[in-house]
């Protein structure tokens, strides 16, 4: 069954980082590997995507500068690097890939999801 598997959620103190994984299972990463997240109570919103061939980024403005996402493609892996958190980026965080559009932020585009792993970041 194709599905993505994230990893590295924890409970991290305001100001701590987190560095999240993202792999594939049962098939290849498509041409966007994109990172959202469901804080408590609320819609899932977009974090940031990446092209998976040529590595450009794009960010929320909620998380530009703190956020990081990089990939490595030996590995076959894509990581989110969480730095100077603070407990609003608390969230269940998922990633997901898509072939569809230029780095997409709606997640109605990405076919492919994982079941999330969880951020709690305590004040």
């Amino acid at each position: 069954q194709a599905q993505l598997v994230e990893s590295g959620g924890g409970l991290v103190q305001a100001g701590g980082s987190l560095r999240l994984s993202c792999l594939p299972s049962g098939f290849a990463f498509r041409l966007y590997v994109g990172w959202f997240r469901q804080p408590p109570g609320k819609e899932r919103e977009f974090v940031g995507t990446i092209s998976w061939s040529g590595g450009r980024t794009v960010y929320a403005d909620s998380v530009k500068g703190r956020f990081t996402i990089s990939r490595d493609n030996a590995k076959n892996t894509v990581y989110l690097q969480m730095s100077s958190l603070k407990p609003e980026d608390t969230a269940l965080y998922y990633c997901a890939t898509t072939s569809r559009g230029q780095f997409a932020t709606s997640r109605s585009q990405y076919d492919y999801w994982g079941e999330g792993t969880q951020v709690t970041v305590s004040s």
